[in-house]
C-alpha cells in the first residue's frame, strides 16, 4: 500500500437473514456497495479484506429506538460484535446508529429510477443500507480529515 493511499471504512447493516455490507474508498470520501452476505461469507470478506491490509475500522449500524432506547435488535447486534471481535480480534469495530437506514435506502433506490421489481430483490436493500450508514459517517467525519 502506498504512502498515500489510506485504508477504508466496511459499513455493516446487519440484518438476522442477510447482511449488507458497503466500503469507502482509500479517500474516504464515497460508499459503495459490497454486497449482501450470510454470516460465513462476511467472514469469508473481511478475511480477504483484513489479508490486503484494507480495512481502518468497521462501522456496525446500531437499532436505537426513536428516544434512543436499547431494544431487542440492540442485543443481537451487541452479541454479533462479540462474536466479530473474537473472529477478528485485531479490528477496530465501531457502532453507529442506523435509525431510518433501510427506509431512507428504499427511497434512494427509488429516487435512482430503479424498477419495482429490481429494487425487490434481495439484499439490495441490505447493501444500500449499509451504504447510507457509511456515507453519513463520513459526512460527519470529513472535518475530521
Amino acid at each position: 500500500m502506498s504512502l498515500t493511499q489510506k485504508k477504508r471504512v466496511v459499513a455493516i447493516d446487519f440484518g438476522t437473514k442477510r447482511i449488507g455490507v458497503a466500503q469507502s474508498d482509500p479517500l474516504w470520501l464515497f460508499a459503495q456497495p459490497v454486497g449482501t452476505f450470510d454470516r460465513a461469507g462476511l467472514s469469508k470478506s473481511l478475511d480477504t479484506m483484513m489479508k490486503a491490509d484494507d480495512i481502518a475500522l468497521v462501522i456496525v449500524g446500531y437499532p436505537l429506538s426513536e428516544g434512543g432506547e436499547k431494544n431487542a435488535m440492540t442485543e443481537v447486534i451487541d452479541r454479533f460484535i462479540e462474536t466479530l471481535h473474537e473472529e477478528f480480534a485485531q479490528l477496530r469495530i465501531e457502532t453507529v446508529d442506523e435509525h431510518h437506514s433501510s427506509r431512507d435506502a428504499r427511497s434512494i433506490l427509488i429516487a435512482s429510477g430503479k424498477s419495482r421489481k429490481n429494487r425487490q430483490q434481495k439484499g439490495r436493500i441490505d447493501s444500500a443500507a449499509a451504504c447510507v450508514l457509511l456515507s453519513q459517517y463520513l459526512e460527519s467525519h470529513e472535518r475530521a480529515r
